[in-house]
């Protein structure tokens, strides 16, 4: 048969190859209409197979395949295989679907998960089984029957967009499947003839009916091992089918390996449970004359048709267990099931056919459910509208021991209440469906939260510890009914225990979609745990050393990299391991921030440390890295989205805490992993004493758990911002310098990115300053990236900024790619000049002097000239690298991660230039260290100094000493310094003793990103003249291990002391060092040794530092050339300015050579300068105005913005809140900066900001990212449009905000002098402005009030001129800033009430408007007196404070008092305030009735000695102003507005303290019977009160209408 596609195709395929590649067109667009079938009918044992070329991230699903009855020729072509009828078998992912139905629900390989380069095949065996091989590997008979004249049938569907066809013929006969030949017990049998016995060799068996079959060759293999040691063999069941993955082939000689052997053993052992769960676990099988036992085809789980039975077994028995006695008579063990094959596996169903018995959703349900996925899952339509209304039921009955399982997929955060799981006895196609199944009054056992409601009612509170609302996405429910009768759910595959003792024994399984929980699926490998752990025991039966460190028992001895430590093949569903297993990443972290759990591929001996390096983080999302270890074997667990969701035999180090099974057992443990950054390191070990500890930066946090089990793997969580990390392994990381290399660098492969033409050259390979429209070139040239990448997909083609040289290799890396498109990088060379390119849309459409590679074809021209060149630029990933070389010969190769790919083209012209095209998915790539000379024959000897130029600044007096490391070689008279090969071997010294105060800074030239590490610096008592002559064989090959002599040194972030940690996080990490940063060293006159960093000093390092030290350097791991920047001592004297001493340091903008002390003075006695936004800011910001506003343009980061100018003492920087967007939530925060924000590289939030900084966010104070205060000012989340916010550093260097011109008082003291204001345009907050430039315009009489008292202050003080008061303006007076408050304050002045009845101090004068109470974070109710009590803040009132008397200020009654209102006339203030407080009497302000007018309530009882016809007065009081301002209380009056001659109605209260006990609460006696206030009670509402003192006015209240 032709192994080629028939020319007749789906819609969207075109054929291409000979028509043996299809791809699927649009593929971005469309998902479907990809249907290919082969040209000629399948012959019998023909494996079809096809290869996976590409696949896109756009959909979901991927590949099918399966045979068709129908011919291709006639055929009507559907959208998709699965809606192929009249016989067709269709494989979807791990379903078997006959004409669209599913006939089996697990099996084999999910082909979902298949990757490009895969391989998959379908074939139709002699007997009629349907069979699929994925790589070469059969997965067992998927259906049976099938007719003889059948088409392949491949569908490019949803991910797969493009496939080949790679062969069509019969499969090599040792891949087959046969049984498993032991002695000649296989001729018991004596029932049988000859030609049965031939079949049964060649097909596939799976019921292990031989004597001395299944797992009891495990044994004997075991016992060939040595593995017994002498003991009993346990005792197994020969019975069961064979397991699936058990070798075809074992030797009598064969030897495994411990590891080998327990794997056979993992796999054997998994398929015999899963053959006795499936089949009932009865003892079934294996009568006399190789009877055959059941088929594990019962549950609807099960794979009902995986092979056939050597006697008269059934093979496809229904009945759940396997068959006793002779001659294949079967019997039924009772597993409820009705299939025709159960009484003996006699008549039809002896043939094979598979029946459709899933369990799935029934069809009629809730009437917002919508079912999908062939009924397998659940989704409520609706799901922020509407909260139940979403039950769904089972198709049938649940069997005994059948187990019911669901994920949840998809939650929402709205409502209360989630996901109800259980059975029912009613019937779902008579079941009148109610809004929830709680609801249902018969029949139904529901778990709902944490306990069983039995219908409907509670019958147990507590049935387990994990509640069902608690769940997230991708957790499992199960549940399952025992043949006891016996209820149990199961969460995450733990068994919570009995639910319910006796349930009916036809029950269906129910789910409510309630609340919180939209989406569902049942699964069907719900069996893993309880498989591992039943496997885990029989192996520790079998070998007690089963899940210890192990060693190969085989007789040669395994390679050494045969145990290293890496991450194994089965990772989370968002995560992929490359390098060979080394490297973890969540290639789309910017999209996904969990599903990126990623496991060692074996335990951790006792003792052994794993430790990975964060490669790559985004600044996306919140959380970080996650590490720990776990029990659970990585092959058999089904990962969660985060590790911290398993419940069972994990440890996590999470953020600062450590969590055990998903519960936190220590808060606050060690450094805190959500802080780390991109090259720091996390680690773990389990000691021998089982505790467990973790390491952050190779520093040990201390013990984090006890008790930890021997067996346990390590687990890394990519979550949050974590995008990459790689295990930290010695054997690859720290690759020793051969001993015998003291001549230079060790000589490498052409190939290889450290060659000493590489590293020889200089690489002054960059990109061309001319680009494509959406290109832009940063980095120096070295990075080229395409902008606006998810919304252009062209236009951004980049070049070489010179011809490449003969043998010259220009290589980049792939750092960034999106999903968004199809296609991605090209690569090739052009022989136009750059000035001279009129830059296409893509490099393609140059038709001269132009060679690309494009996916995997070479074009010339833009015509293709050949196909299939050896490498598939389109499935290339983030880190891939791409090199072009042009040889001496004319010949263009290509190199894929450093490996040649052959001759792409010959005749190239001698100049070419490099070209990328940025194109689909690649968004940015950067220029490797590893470009230069290839070709040997072709590169220039060794290094000279034109290889690195050197820019040394006039003036530079320091040099390196010529003692160095002997991979060292000093340039430029010793200026320079450059590490030649190897990672090691790097260590300079100064020249010359340094001098006190004198300053040894180098800066960075190059770095290589294949090393890890980066450079120490230090000083040293060791002096260069007492080493022996270069090179230096004898010197250490790195600093840390410097020990000849004292030595103090930086390493990271750590400071040490001849090797021994001093000090730990001292200052950023040296590792994040690149090219242009500057580092210096200095040895103060106080014998402190101070590190400076771009400048910058970062304090005393090291203490106690001996006068007579060196400078010395380690050019270590990425660093490889330094240049001394620095100048001698006597140079700095002159200008008393270090740290940035170079002149090209001064030339980028720090400060001149003035004395600090002149500056700080000049700042003080100078007016403040006009404030504005400096220019650099995050990238999300705009400025206009003249940068006096600022306005965040998209997402809800990426807003930090600082002033342009330093911060005066007593000036008051102000700005408005112009803009809120309320679909987010929190807002701005603001603070200072003590360093110059010219460099600063602005994080994606003010919290990042970490180093001199001052942050004021929500009420909140912040220092370097830490919380140093609390409750200060208001919530800055609730600053409404409008709000005027401020900073001023007054003369103590205290930090204030004011609000609305209000000074909250101090939040930071010590602020250093020059700082810079900040504003992080976070979340709501979008669009500020400046208003501080406008207070000079300011005038008024009471601005000049309080102009002059500020001065008068600020004389006292320090004696700053009256020309520098800087005061804020009028418009900010507190009585002022609110006009609703200024509005009741005007009405207050109309009442001419005595100044004497109100406090002097304003700031206790309050307005409850719903703007100022907001802006403060007031609470609604609050506690006051002994016993406390409730009271509610007046709000929509305005209050006005009075004067308290002393000796009512010294009882304390203020605090011990309850607080309550009054509501009055405004006829009554004048005599309630001359009295001060509320007196009995018939005046207006009190309610007076008969005594005996009162109820039965006791509130009016008569005092002693009163006549019975008395009005005794008494006051009402309320604890909240809704009852007591109701006009009945509080009558309204009209008045006119001096200010606006508006009209407006006014009333007024009293906000009282009450004396405990002095009073009666009681219900309200007047207004409506409607409830008023929520917290209080209209039966107690009204207080009344008849003492006389019991009551002490607190504030007046005023509500303006």
């Amino acid at each position: 048969m032709a192994a080629e596609l028939h020319p007749r195709s789906g819609k969207l395929i075109g054929l291409s190859n000979s028509n043996r590649t299809a791809r699927r067109n649009q593929p971005v667009q469309e998902f479907n209409h990809g249907l290919v079938l082969s040209k000629e009918p399948l012959r019998d044992r023909d494996v079809f197979t096809v290869r996976i070329d590409k696949k896109v991230n756009s959909w979901s699903g991927s590949v099918e395949i399966g045979v068709t009855a129908l011919d291709p020729a006639a055929l009507d072509f559907p959208s998709s295989a699965t809606g192929l009828k009249g016989g067709s078998w269709i494989v979807s992912g791990c379903s078997v679907l006959r004409d669209g139905r599913s006939v089996l629900e697990e099996y084999g390989r999910d082909l979902d998960q298949l990757a490009e380069g895969d391989r998959v095949g379908i074939q139709r065996s002699a007997r009629g089984e349907l069979h699929l091989w994925v790589n070469g590997q059969d997965c067992g008979a998927a259906a049976s029957g099938l007719p003889p004249r059948l088409w392949a049938v491949v569908d490019l569907y949803g991910k797969c967009t493009q496939v080949t066809v790679v062969g069509c013929e019969p499969p090599p006969a040792a891949t087959e499947k046969e049984t498993i030949e032991v002695g000649d017990e296989e001729e018991d049998g004596g029932e049988e003839d000859e030609e049965d016995e031939e079949e049964e060799e060649e097909d596939v068996v799976v019921c292990g009916g031989r004597g001395d079959g299944g797992v009891t060759a495990l044994l004997n293999v075991a016992a060939m091992n040595g593995m017994m040691n002498g003991d009993e063999v346990p005792e197994l069941s020969c019975s069961h089918s064979r397991p699936d993955k058990f070798p075809n082939h074992l030797e009598p000689d064969a030897v495994l390996t411990e590891h080998q052997l327990f794997d056979v053993f993992n796999n054997a052992i998994v398929s015999f449970y899963r053959s006795e769960d499936e089949g009932g676990g009865g003892d079934g099988g294996g009568g006399g004359g190789g009877g055959g036992g059941g088929n594990p085809g019962s549950d609807s789980s099960s794979r009902n048709d995986r092979g056939s039975s050597s006697g008269g077994g059934a093979p496809n028995s229904d009945s759940g267990t396997g068959t006793t006695g002779g001659g294949g008579v079967g019997g039924d063990s009772g597993s409820g099931s009705n299939s025709p094959a159960g009484n003996g596996g006699v008549g039809p169903a002896a043939a094979g056919v598979t029946t459709n018995d899933a369990l799935l959703f029934h069809e009629k349900c809730g009437t917002l459910i919508k079912l999908s996925n062939n009924n397998k899952t659940a989704e409520r339509r609706r799901p922020l509208d509407e909260f139940n209304n979403g039950v769904v039921m089972t198709n049938r009955p649940l069997r005994h021991n059948e187990m019911f399982e669901i994920r949840i997929d998809k939650l929402v955060d709205k409502w209360s209440g989630s996901i109800e799981i259980g059975v029912t006895t009613h019937n779902p196609n008579n079941l009148d469906y109610p809004a929830t199944m709680t609801n249902l009054r018969s029949g139904t056992i529901m778990m709902s939260g944490c306990g069983i409601l039995t219908n409907g009612k509670g019958t147990r509170r507590e049935y387990c510890e994990f509640s069902l609302d608690e769940l997230q996405e991708g957790d499992h429910i199960g549940l399952m009914r025992k043949a006891s009768g016996a209820l149990h759910f199961y969460i995450n595959g733990i068994d919570q225990g009995v639910a319910a003792a006796q349930t009916p024994a036809v029950v269906y399984g129910v789910v409510d979609l309630y609340g919180m929980a939209v989406k569902v699926t049942i699964v069907h490998n719900h069996n893993h745990s309880e498989r591992l752990r039943r496997n885990n025991a029989i192996m520790r039966a079998l070998s007690p050393d089963v899940g210890r460190p192990r060693t190969a028992l085989s007789l040669t001895p395994d390679s050494e990299g045969s145990d290293r430590l890496l991450f194994h093949s089965n990772c989370g569903q968002k995560a992929a391991i490359i390098s060979e297993g080394r490297t973890a990443l969540r290639p789309h972290a910017t999209d996904d921030f969990n599903h990126g759990v990623v496991l060692s591929g074996r335990p951790l001996r006792s003792n052994e440390v794993f430790q990975v390096r964060i490669d790559k983080m985004v600044d996306k999302w919140a959380g970080s890295i996650e590490i720990g270890v776990t029990t659970h074997n990585p092959a058999y667990l089904q990962l969660p989205s985060t590790m911290t969701n398993l419940r069972s035999g994990t440890w996590m180090m999470t953020g600062n805490g450590v969590m055990h099974n998903g519960t936190t057992i220590l808060d606050e443990y060690g450094h805190n992993l959500d802080r780390l950054k991109a090259g720091d390191t996390v680690g773990v070990v389990r000691k021998e004493d089982g505790s467990l500890h973790f390491f952050v930066n190779g520093v040990a946090q201390g013990p984090a758990a006890w008790n930890v089990p021997p067996s346990v793997y390590a687990v890394v969580d990519l979550y949050g911002q974590a995008a990459q990390a790689t295990i930290m392994d010695d054997m690859v990381d720290l690759l020793p310098l051969p001993e015998d290399s003291s001549d230079g660098p060790t000589a490498t492969s052409p190939g290889s990115p450290c060659s000493v033409g590489g590293a020889g050259t200089a690489n002054d390979l960059r990109f061309h300053h001319l680009h494509g429209t959406n290109a832009v070139i940063t980095n120096g040239g070295r990075t080229a990236l395409r902008q606006n990448c998810r919304s252009e997909f062209n236009d951004a083609i980049v070049i070489s900024n010179r011809c490449l040289r003969d043998g010259e290799l220009f290589e980049i890396v792939i750092q960034k790619m999106v999903d968004r498109w199809s296609g991605s990088i090209e690569a090739g060379v052009t022989a136009i000049r750059p000035d001279e390119l009129e830059f296409p849309n893509t490099m393609t459409d140059i038709d001269y002097d132009t060679w690309m590679l494009s996916g995997t074809a070479i074009m010339q021209d833009g015509n293709t000239m050949r196909n299939n060149y050896g490498c598939d630029l389109d499935s290339l990933t983030t880190g891939s690298r791409i090199g072009m070389m042009r040889s001496a010969t004319g010949d263009l190769h290509y190199y894929i991660n450093g490996v040649d790919q052959g001759v792409a083209c010959t005749g190239l012209p001698p100049e070419v230039y490099a070209v990328i095209d940025l194109y689909g998915q690649c968004v940015q790539v950067s220029i490797t260290s590893s470009s230069g000379p290839l070709d040997n024959s072709l590169c220039t000897s060794n290094i000279t100094e034109k290889s690195f130029p050197i820019h040394s600044p006039a003036g530079v007096a320091h040099r390196l000493h010529s003692k160095h490391g002997k991979n060292v070689v000093l340039l430029g008279d010793g200026c320079q310094g450059v590490r030649v090969g190897g990672y090691a071997h790097g260590i300079v010294f100064s020249a010359k003793e340094l001098k006190a105060d004198e300053l040894f800074e180098v800066r960075i030239d190059e770095v290589d990103e294949q090393w890890c590490g980066s450079l120490h610096i230090g000083l040293t008592t060791l002096a260069p003249l007492e080493l022996p002559s270069c090179p230096l064989s004898g010197l250490s090959p790195s600093l840390t291990q410097l020990r000849a002599k004292v030595t103090w040194l930086l390493c990271g972030s750590e400071v040490r002391r001849n090797g021994v940690l001093q000090r730990q996080n001292y200052s950023c990490s040296l590792d994040r060092l690149t090219v242009g940063n500057r580092v210096g060293v200095k040895r103060c006159s106080d014998d402190t040794m101070h590190i400076f960093i771009d400048g910058e000093d970062m304090g005393p390092a090291a203490n106690a530092v001996a006068k007579n030290v060196y400078a010395v350097l380690d050019l270590y791991g990425r660093i490889t050339a330094v240049s001394i920047v620095s100048s001698s001592a006597t140079e700095d004297a002159e200008s008393v300015k270090a740290p940035s001493l170079s002149l090209d340091s001064c030339s980028e903008g720090e400060e001149d050579g003035s004395p600090v002390r002149e500056v700080e003075t000049e700042a003080c006695v100078s007016a403040p300068a006009a404030m504005a936004f400096l220019e650099n800011h995050g990238k999300n910001i705009q400025l206009s105005s003249q940068n006096l506003t600022a306005a965040r343009v998209c997402s809800y980061n990426q807003g930090l913005l600082v002033t342009a100018h330093p911060l005066a003492r007593q000036q008051l920087f102000q700005f408005q809140i112009d803009r809120l967007n309320p679909s987010w939530t929190s807002s701005l925060s603001l603070g200072v900066i003590g360093h110059s924000p010219d460099r600063l590289n602005f994080p994606s939030t003010a919290c990042c900001l970490k180093r001199s900084a001052w942050l004021l966010q929500r009420d909140s104070v912040f220092h370097n990212s830490l919380k140093i205060c609390e409750n200060y000012g208001p919530n800055l989340d609730t600053c409404p449009e409008g709000t005027v916010l401020g900073l001023l550093v007054d003369a103590n260097s205290c930090l204030h905000l004011y609000v609305n011109g209000m000074d909250q008082g101090v939040a930071v003291q010590d602020v250093p002098s020059p700082c810079y204001p900040f504003i992080d345009l976070y979340g709501q907050c979008e669009q500020v402005t400046i208003v501080t430039n406008n207070v000079a315009a300011a005038g008024g009489e009471s601005g000049e009030a309080r102009c002059q008292g500020d001065m008068e202050k600020a004389d006292m003080v320090d004696g700053i001129k009256e020309s520098v008061c800087w005061t804020p303006p009028p418009e900010v007076n507190p009585n002022k800033t609110c006009e609703y408050q200024a509005l009741c304050s005007r009405f207050k002045d109309l009442l001419t009430l005595p100044d004497g009845y109100f406090n002097e101090d304003a700031q206790h004068n309050l307005c409850y408007c719903e703007s100022c109470h907001k802006l403060r974070g007031d609470e609604a109710y609050y506690k006051r007196g002994e016993p406390p009590r409730d009271y509610a803040l007046p709000f929509g009132w305005c209050r006005f404070a009075l004067r308290i008397k002393p000796h009512c200020e010294a009882s304390n009654a203020l605090k011990k008092w309850h607080i309550a209102y009054h509501g009055t006339s405004v006829g009554a203030l004048r005599r309630t305030l001359d009295h001060s407080q509320l007196l009995p009497g018939t005046s207006s302000v009190f309610s007076v009735s008969p005594a005996k007018a009162e109820g039965p309530n006791g509130y009016s009882e008569p005092e002693e000695n009163s006549g019975p016809g008395r009005e005794v007065p008494r006051v009402r009081l309320s604890p909240t102003m809704r009852y007591s301002g109701m006009e009945i209380f509080a009558p309204k009056v009209q008045f006119r507005d001096p200010r606006s001659r508006h009209s407006h109605q006014a009333q007024v209260g009293f906000q009282v303290c009450v004396r405990p006990g002095s009073y009666k609460a009681g219900p309200q006696t007047l207004g409506h019977g409607e409830p008023l206030d929520p917290r209080f009670s209209n039966s107690e509402i009204e207080w009344i009160t008849k003492e006389q003192g019991g009551t002490l006015l607190y504030g007046l209240l005023i509500r303006v209408e």
